[in-house]
């Protein structure tokens, strides 16, 4: 315990119990409607977060050197998960996408425990062969190869938010390695081009990029979902109409609960709610970068970096789809979604 850094855990505390209250006010309209019980989805949520309590005390009583010594199995398991998740009758199919193991009325992603297995495995690699790292052959295309390898595998679900927040994680890795910049700008050359390769082949993607141009274009269709979110953040103001106040959780903004959840936010609490948010936010990065430059071992400086950098880019994507910078994707607002 006195190692623990109570800002950072105080602010995770808040987040989460702030998100308990918001997934009540957005999910109790849908949930009477769906299951006759308004309270269906805060009684998973509360749950969620009371075994997510124990397992993070649990998994704070690890050495971190565990995960070092087992990078490699880590990563195995995870790519294995990927493959399984992938086989009809093993793999369930939600929302379009194979990216599911189904228990009972419960799911769980594989893609979320690769996103965490990649970066331990990449924090060990980084360190093991940091004399490599200057060349692209020896050093840089081996963590590569593996990271478009779980990429592939995540896009055949198809998830492409979960693959790029996947891919950028390990590029933001290798940036603070130290590799040389000019593998950044041909590899961002490279990747722009490939995002839109992978637009262009898929139709729904391409009706997804339409529609954050000119939601108004298709505004029944494809611009539904953020014309429906701007309606929620524009009424807000700077205090927001109130508590259980919403009025696009009335069946107008598709599942509130979800990826749109921040968008009920800034309509109930307005301007203050949401800064409130992003500020709590704010100091997870801050407490996070803390913690990776005070490590004093390469592996512990990059899985700490890598973790904290994952987290808040996927809160980033969420809140740029939300508020209409970027097209919508499937990116979940972590301790609230």
């Amino acid at each position: 315990m006195k190692k623990l850094d109570k800002v950072l855990l105080v602010s995770v505390i808040m987040l989460t119990l702030f998100g308990l209250l918001m997934i009540y006010s957005a999910s109790s309209i849908w949930a009477n409607y769906k299951f006759n019980d308004s309270f269906h989805y805060l009684k998973y949520q509360a749950i969620f977060f009371i075994v997510g309590v124990f397992i993070m005390l649990f998994i704070s009583k690890i050495d971190y050197t565990f995960y070092y010594k087992n990078a490699t199995k880590i990563i195995i398991g995870c790519l294995i998960l990927l493959i399984l998740v992938l086989i009809p009758g093993i793999g369930s199919v939600r929302n379009g996408s194979r990216s599911w193991f189904g228990i009972g009325s419960l799911g769980i992603q594989p893609s979320e425990f690769a996103k965490l297995g990649l970066i331990i495995f990449t924090s060990k690699y980084l360190t093991t062969s940091n004399k490599y790292l200057k060349s692209y052959k020896l050093g840089v295309f081996p963590i590569l190869g593996i990271t478009f390898l779980f990429f592939g595998l995540i896009m055949l679900q198809p998830d492409l938010g979960t693959g790029v927040i996947l891919v950028m994680s390990i590029i933001a890795l290798l940036f603070i390695a130290g590799i040389n910049m000019k593998f950044f700008v041909v590899g961002g050359i490279v990747g722009i081009l490939g995002i839109v390769i992978l637009i262009i082949i898929a139709p729904y993607r391409m009706d997804r990029i339409t529609s954050f141009i000119d939601p108004w274009s298709d505004e029944l269709g494809t611009g539904f979902q953020i014309i429906q979110s701007l309606y929620a953040i524009g009424p807000g103001g700077l205090l927001g109409t109130g508590f259980l106040n919403s009025i696009q959780k009335h069946f107008y903004l598709p599942e509130p609960q979800t990826d749109f959840i921040f968008s009920i936010i800034a309509e109930e609490f307005g301007v203050v709610g949401a800064f409130i948010v992003v500020g709590l936010f704010t100091i997870i990065l801050y407490r996070g970068i803390k913690i990776a430059l005070n490590c004093t071992d390469g592996f512990s400086k990059y899985l700490s970096f890598g973790m904290i950098f994952q987290i808040i880019f996927q809160t980033l994507m969420n809140l740029m789809v939300v508020i209409g910078l970027i097209p919508v994707t499937g990116y979940a607002l972590l301790l609230y979604s």
